[in-house]
């Protein structure tokens, strides 16, 4: 149990310092590498689409990770501490989380790098700070891998480039011929590019359950679920604006969930 809380503390600090070492990237050497072409137009400069791009990437990912934390799954006051230990609570979706001391209503899973536990209060939250993150870390690994294209004039034509950078760059590293912080940025290509698909599989696996009605607690649990139209599913947790929630980070967007959280 012990191991678990500092889990809760470790993860999320974790995901901070992956996220301020990527701003720190993409402000100091991947924009200003964009900078340098001098035939493009001012409004339309590779720097500027780039920082606009990630800039939405970012504050996107961000955002809806702050509002995860800030809305936690609903507590069951009838059903926390020791009554929630010595008897099951309805309905069968509820589930005390040791972690959070808590039990939470239609509850999914704990997650570690939020620190919380994620619930039908914070689920579109989740999902959307999932997707772009992960959309985040590809991209800044596209644009890690064009800098050191330009820097190191490599080409990753070839289908195998990308697997040889390392092993072939840390020899070079050694012997001299590549740089501390050009090292840096190629092992930071590989860390978004595992954060980027774990992120996307994440999501996708999110996505399938809320098609079907159902939350990873349920699936472990073998718990039957009442069968639904899958639309009706999706606009339980993701609402009626759901366009708008998924431009904006935001935590009401007029889904049934929202409107019985606010009573």
């Amino acid at each position: 149990m012990l191991a678990l809380r500092l889990l809760n503390v470790v993860a999320p600090a974790y995901f901070l310092c992956i996220s301020l070492v990527t701003f720190v990237l993409q402000l100091f050497l991947f924009l200003p590498s964009m900078r340098e072409d001098p035939a493009a137009a001012p409004l339309f400069s590779p720097a500027l689409l780039h920082g606009a791009l990630f800039l939405f990437l970012s504050t996107n990912a961000l955002g809806n990770y702050v509002l995860v934390i800030q809305n936690s799954p609903d507590d069951l006051d009838a059903c926390q501490g020791t009554l929630a230990r010595k008897a099951p609570c309805p309905p069968s979706s509820t589930h005390f989380c040791r972690v959070c001391s808590r039990v939470t209503l239609r509850h999914d899973h704990h997650c570690f790098f939020t620190g919380n536990c994620i619930g039908s209060r914070n689920m579109r939250n989740f999902v959307l700070f999932c997707l772009y993150t992960s959309l985040a870390c590809l991209y800044s690994m596209v644009a890690g891998v064009a800098y050191i294209s330009a820097v190191l004039s490599i080409s990753f034509a070839h289908p195998l480039a990308f697997l040889t950078l390392l092993p072939t760059s840390i020899s070079q590293f050694f012997s001299g011929a590549v740089l501390g912080s050009e090292m840096f940025v190629i092992l930071m290509l590989y860390l978004w590019f595992a954060i980027g698909l774990a992120c996307a599989g994440f999501c996708c696996h999110q996505l399938l359950l809320i098609l079907r009605g159902q939350t990873r607690h349920q699936v472990r649990k073998g718990v039957a679920v009442r069968a639904r139209p899958w639309r009706k599913n999706l606009q339980e947790v993701f609402g009626k604006r759901w366009l708008l929630g998924l431009l904006v980070p935001m935590f009401y967007v007029g889904g049934e969930n929202s409107k019985h959280q606010d009573k």
